[in-house]
């Protein structure tokens, strides 16, 4: 079977796309969220290239099972921790006491998720086969 990798890092450029999109539309729970899935679509685009399957929406899990020769750094392993975090909370509104997703993600937020996509898509970009 051919490889889907530049399949899954397209899909992941176009989340980032649409997480920029919705900083400037100060949809801060959605720039978490395409942010979260840019980092786990690129992710499974590098697995791809390496001619191995990845299951599973963890950022964090799929960086720490890459072949140890890709060694992922501190500042990787933090921003896959961060955007992990955003899988669930900023859907799903019995995530919080009371209120809805959008009403606890600020901007801030958002640009730090965008920039953790971003570390993590550079990552992966760097060492598609």
């Amino acid at each position: 079977m051919p490889s889907r990798a530049q399949d899954w890092y397209g899909q992941a450029r176009r989340d980032l796309e649409h997480a920029r999109a919705s900083l400037d539309n100060a949809h801060y729970d959605w720039v978490c969220f395409a942010a979260q899935q840019a980092a786990e679509k690129g992710l499974k685009a590098l697995y791809q290239s390496l001619g191995a399957e990845a299951r599973g929406h963890s950022v964090l899990g799929l960086l720490e099972n890459l072949p140890q020769s890709l060694d992922p750094s501190p500042a990787l392993i933090e921003a896959a921790k961060q955007l992990d975090k955003h899988y669930i909370p900023a859907r799903y509104p019995n995530s919080y006491p009371q209120g809805a997703p959008y009403e606890y993600y600020t901007g801030a937020e958002g640009e730090r998720a965008l920039r953790h996509a971003e570390l993590l898509l550079q990552f992966c970009q760097d060492h598609l086969v």
